[in-house]
């Protein structure tokens, strides 16, 4: 019996998508991938549907906007079955909006402190004795 040629080996979909063998072999172990196994000889070998190549699109794209694979997982299982609740996807695309918007503000808090730093270090390395004056530090960064 020959094999279905339709469904690709790991190391073609890896090529496909962009990709390494390992990340597919992890999106697989994770449910992300719909995968089947085939006998070979002695040989087991995984083969993938052809639409893991656009999963793998679309994992990727998820993840650069803050999603993890877990969260990734159920929503596009639902996808590809045809079972997505728009409103739980709206919902939780807005949380993570909300979690990203807490990042970031403490982000910006980090960037401020850092920079302050700098003034401060800038401050001590002026002086040739490296001596802290605090009062002058605190003058120039409040200019």
């Amino acid at each position: 019996m020959a094999p279905d040629t339709a469904f690709l080996l790991i190391g073609t979909l890896a090529t496909q998508a962009n990709t390494t063998k390992d990340t597919v072999r992890h999106y697989d172990q994770l449910g992300l991938l719909r995968s089947r196994k085939r006998q070979a000889g002695s040989r087991l070998y995984t083969e993938f549907h052809p639409e893991c190549v656009e999963r793998i699109e679309l994992i990727k794209s998820a993840q650069a906007i803050g999603f993890t694979l877990t969260e990734i997982r159920d929503s596009l299982n639902d996808y590809y079955d045809g079972q997505l609740d728009i409103g739980l996807q709206l919902t939780l695309t807005q949380q993570k909006l909300t979690q990203v918007k807490k990042q970031q503000a403490n982000i910006n808090v980090m960037v401020e402190l850092l920079s302050e730093r700098i003034e401060v270090l800038e401050c001590m390395k002026a002086d040739s004795n490296h001596q802290l004056n605090i009062e002058i530090c605190k003058k120039k960064t409040l200019k």
